[in-house]
């Protein structure tokens, strides 16, 4: 995915926010059926999103923790016993 497209993304929060909008707005009926498939449209893709924003958090977290792990072992091999 180029820059610019990851620019144009919503944030995690905004896509949340959005996705709401359109569950509120499909649950209230009143649309035709091309409107309703393209709000389903934007959902999807903001579903998407989102797993991709989850799952870059969750790679970070893992990392975090590993580090942790590396350290906490270090520190650990490094204390004398009294």
């Amino acid at each position: 995915m180029s820059q610019d497209a990851k620019q144009q993304e919503p944030s995690f929060e905004e896509a949340l926010e959005r996705l709401e909008e359109i569950a509120h707005r499909l649950d209230s009926g009143g649309m035709s059926l091309d409107e309703s498939l393209e709000l389903f449209g934007e959902a999807i893709e903001l579903v998407r999103v989102s797993t991709e924003i989850l799952n870059q958090a969750e790679g970070r977290i893992e990392e975090l923790i590993e580090i942790n792990d590396e350290t906490m072992g270090r520190v650990q091999l490094e204390v004398d016993p009294e």
